[in-house]
């Protein structure tokens, strides 16, 4: 697996992450743990050494996870975590951005982890309850404590990612990113490039929008039904717009999925694919599409049949 820096003099990381969040409970789906621990074996045994997780995934079930996957191997996994997000009752109450809840959440999330530096740690979100120069300074302060290794951000404006860098050097963003979702490329993108800041891209096929599987309408428990781009009109007219998509990838000889993970890749090499996995059998298709190299025809093709606002409705990456 290709390595890439982690922002301008960062650290090395595998060019395409594993986001561990669907091997715990999620959206009111249960996954098999063996199996999610299976993964995340298998990936660090593949050089994917990137792994990402939340304090908040599973109330903490998916950092206890991790924890079983990497122990005796610490060495050979980056990890990756976020934090602030409050739940209750499976409904999500805001975020606590507070200093003090800072040192307390990375307190339970060392332990859980089984470890005793964090390599990224990074706020899930900013809504500007607490000044930026605390949040980020406060995770400042735990790396000169030795706690955490690399500071990241996620979810963010580009006025942001600028006053968080100010503060102290970002070694990556965070964010949604896909033939679907291209609302950053006019103002986020550029900024983390300028300021040499690594791009941790997820939801690469905009909640499976993109992998050609999905059919209308959606069962009435399918979690994806919150968002306006999954309901009615808006649904049928973006499957429409996929059918398109899936024959570009059969004409490639790829997967509409490997074709999605593809174009993310080519966006720059400061840009990591992160994509979600649970069961090592989606392991092999994943990587392969690290391997396929789009022709510049190809990148421009896509781009127009894809150009920002192609897709109807939003999602939750709408900031």
């Amino acid at each position: 697996m290709i390595q890439i820096a982690l922002g301008k003099n960062g650290p090395l990381v595998s060019k395409l992450g594993l986001g561990c969040m669907r091997m715990s409970t999620s959206w009111g789906r249960t996954n098999d743990e063996n199996e999610g621990i299976a993964t995340i074996q298998q990936a660090l045994d593949n050089g994917i050494n990137f792994l990402n997780t939340g304090d908040f995934y599973g109330h903490g079930a998916n950092e206890l996870l991790v924890g079983k996957a990497i122990k005796g191997r610490r060495d050979d996994a980056f990890i990756s975590v976020k934090f602030g997000a409050m739940w209750h009752n499976g409904q999500w109450t805001g975020l606590d951005l507070r200093p003090a809840a800072i040192k307390n959440f990375i307190s339970y999330s060392l332990v859980r982890l089984g470890i005793d530096t964090i390599d990224l740690y990074q706020p899930c979100r900013l809504d500007n309850s607490v000044p930026i120069e605390d949040v980020i300074g406060t995770v400042a302060d735990l790396v000169k404590e030795g706690k955490v290794r690399h500071v990241g951000v996620s979810e963010i404006t580009a006025d942001q990612l600028r006053k968080a860098h100010s503060v102290y050097p970002v070694s990556a963003l965070e964010i949604g990113y896909s033939l679907a979702d291209r609302q950053i490329e006019s103002d986020l993108l550029p900024t983390a490039r300028e300021l040499g800041i690594g791009v941790v891209a997820f939801a690469n096929t905009a909640e499976g929008l993109l992998t050609g599987e999905l059919k209308a309408p959606l069962a009435d428990n399918d979690y994806r039904l919150h968002f306006t781009r999954f309901q009615g009109e808006n649904l049928l007219k973006n499957l429409e717009k996929v059918e398109v998509f899936k024959q570009i990838a059969a004409e490639k000889g790829c997967t509409p999925t490997q074709l999605a993970i593809a174009w993310v890749n080519a966006q720059g090499d400061y840009i990591m694919p992160l994509v979600s996995m649970s069961r090592r059998s989606r392991l092999p298709e994943n990587m392969q599409a690290m391997e396929i190299v789009l022709t510049p025809a190809e990148i421009a093709a896509l781009n127009h049949e894809f150009a920002p606002g192609t897709i109807a409705g939003g999602t939750y990456l709408q900031r």
